[in-house]
């Protein structure tokens, strides 16, 4: 654990420190071409036998090799460093950041909606509204910040190759994209199940638990996050403006001078750092705990 801790704040530092090498390193140019040559091969209308088997061909061999590869290197160290590699490719906590500080400064409507299309996953329509808005920012921290990072410690390196890989899969157009959203469904279950658990405690936690009563909160296709995340933004906006008119502000005047032009994006990026600091408190939590112990 303390080097899978290691590993992700040398991935964090590499992130800000190199932000240009990092984005030219998760340009996944090969990764897309392979995909679409495997999705070339064989007869368009293949059985889902031979479908599933194209798509373990593309996302397996990488995988079990740096399985092979994390598990024969010695020393802490060599493993903080493989895992630091393998997360900058695969974490992306700067860009999303940026993209969300892009929205914010965006001066005209249709700047703020270019930006605003970065935040849905490749052919998804952009909407505008604050609710849509928060929706699509908490999906794309489950597939670039969370996703990755939980796998990580759950399987080290070799689990946030398998989540980016898969999460590849499932944007590219190929006869791969509906079972590699299948698998990237499973793995984002527990995924959204650890992110309302911490929204709850980092924000409006009444609102969070509320999630967990709407249908199908523990489905495979759950909305669970997606729920928490609204209700969380909307509970944390009242509540400072709430804070802000006892010192005389109208609720208009503090939405505009506190959040900026989108309010909902402001808080909801809030919450999510405070949700990140969060979860990298647990292992660090139980490397101090093993190091007292």
């Amino acid at each position: 654990m303390a080097a899978a801790l290691l590993a992700i704040l040398l991935a964090l530092a590499i992130g800000w420190g190199a932000p240009r090498m990092v984005a030219g390193l998760r340009r996944p140019r090969a990764v897309r071409a392979w995909y679409a040559a495997l999705g070339r091969r064989g007869p368009p209308a293949a059985g889902r036998a031979t479908r599933i088997a194209r798509l373990a061909l593309a996302v397996l061999p990488p995988v079990l090799a740096l399985a092979w590869l994390q598990w024969t290197l010695p020393g802490a160290a060599a493993a903080a460093l493989l895992g630091a590699l393998v997360l900058a490719w695969s974490w992306d906590p700067r860009g999303l950041d940026r993209d969300v500080a892009a929205v914010t400064a965006a001066t005209d409507a249709a700047g703020r909606h270019a930006a605003a299309a970065r935040l849905w996953p490749p052919g998804a329509a952009a909407r505008q509204e604050p609710s849509a808005l928060v929706e699509a920012l908490f999906a794309s921290a489950r597939r670039r910040w969370f996703g990755p990072l939980l796998w990580f410690l759950l399987l080290g390196p070799a689990g946030a190759l398998l989540y980016r890989l898969l999460a590849l899969a499932a944007a590219e157009e190929s006869p791969m994209q509906a079972d590699a959203r299948r698998g990237l469904a499973l793995l984002d279950w527990p995924v959204s199940q650890a992110m309302a658990v911490a929204l709850a405690v980092a924000g409006d936690t009444a609102a969070a638990l509320g999630a967990w009563r709407e249908p199908g909160a523990f489905g495979l296709r759950t909305r669970v996050l997606e729920h928490a995340a609204r209700a969380g933004v909307r509970g944390q906006i009242a509540a400072e403006v709430a804070d802000y008119a006892e010192s005389g502000l109208t609720p208009a005047t503090a939405l505009a001078e506190v959040f900026g032009p989108c309010p909902s994006l402001s808080e909801g990026r809030r919450l999510l750092w405070r949700m990140l600091l969060l979860w990298l408190a647990v292992p660090a939590l139980v490397v101090l705990a093993r190091g007292v112990g």
